[in-house]
């Protein structure tokens, strides 16, 4: 039985370096049984790196990361007998059939095709006798989903795993990883599709120039965000634009107002916007894309790592 207070996948200040350049800069995170983990940041991050890493592919510069206890480079095999992968671009033997390379993949990870396997083939609606060759690259992510999803694993992997999918597809998928969740399985996720993220994902890290600059549930990280107030108020607001928190303040005629207030000056100024008669009022609380843009704004270049 897993122990749902010991993490199934551990990463300690994970290195990893190509030459004189550093991809992997400390990364640490942990992801426990039932918990999907959101690890997202744009190409040249270094999502990549560290997927490939974890999955033995790469052999890490420093630090360690471990599935199951066991370190992912010198067990790799033993560990793949208990994880499902889906990367971003899936690539087919081009004269198999869909149905006839799900059947292989699953018989790779000593599973079979079950009812699951028919009922995901229905739902996302792929025709499983045409050869893989014949396939766009939706069609090919569906193959590599249906079996993965298929499969009995601990961990599931997804690295970019929507891409190329319709959006009636991309909710299949979701529902899915829920369905996984509920079942006690570990997911990481790594998405730059943020309303995929914040939907399915009980917490999550944004990595940056192969380094991770802030992990943690949705929740927790929204302090470190503005919210958008739109409120018409009866008396003026001359001292408005001064008081701390307050950014991209515009007044229209009516004394109509739009401004973003730092969280944990909210209180200080609704208190001030109800002294001066609130006659309308919208909040738009903070997304995960406002947290995201903080440390990706069109300042930002990015790194090198690919993807």
């Amino acid at each position: 039985m897993i122990n749902e207070k010991v993490p199934i996948l551990h990463i300690d200040h994970l290195q990893k370096r190509f030459g004189k350049f550093q991809a992997l800069k400390n990364i640490s995170f942990d992801i426990y049984p039932g918990e999907v983990f959101g690890f997202i940041g744009p190409n040249g991050a270094g999502k990549s790196t560290t997927i490939r890493t974890i999955l033995g592919i790469l052999r890490a510069s420093g630090g360690q990361a471990t599935i199951f206890g066991k370190d992912v480079f010198k067990n790799a095999v033993e560990i793949h007998k208990k994880i499902a992968y889906v990367p971003g671009d899936v690539y087919l033997w081009p004269n198999l059939t869909g149905g006839e390379i799900i059947d292989l993949l699953l018989k790779l990870s000593h599973d079979q095709h079950s009812v699951k396997t028919y009922q995901l083939i229905k739902e996302f609606q792929l025709d499983t006798t045409k050869k893989a060759r014949t396939y766009s690259k939706g069609n090919r992510q569906k193959v590599a989903l249906i079996a993965a999803f298929s499969s009995d694993a601990d961990l599931y992997i997804f690295d970019e795993p929507t891409s190329g999918l319709d959006p009636l597809n991309e909710e299949i998928f979701q529902k899915e990883v829920l369905k996984l969740k509920a079942a006690g399985k570990a997911v990481l996720l790594s998405s730059h599709i943020l309303s995929e993220v914040e939907k399915m994902c009980d917490r999550i890290g944004i990595i940056r120039d192969g380094k991770i600059v802030e992990t943690g549930s949705l929740e927790q990280m929204r302090h470190l965000t503005r919210t958008l107030i739109k409120v018409q108020t009866r008396l003026p607001v001359p001292e408005l634009s001064t008081l701390p928190g307050v950014h991209n303040l515009t007044v229209e005629k009516g004394n109509f107002l739009n401004l973003s207030v730092d969280s944990e000056q909210m209180e200080t100024i609704m208190n001030y916007l109800v002294q001066k008669q609130i006659v309308s009022l919208q909040a738009t609380p903070p997304t995960l894309e406002d947290l995201f843009m903080r440390y990706y704004d069109s300042t930002n270049g990015v790194s090198h790592d690919g993807k």
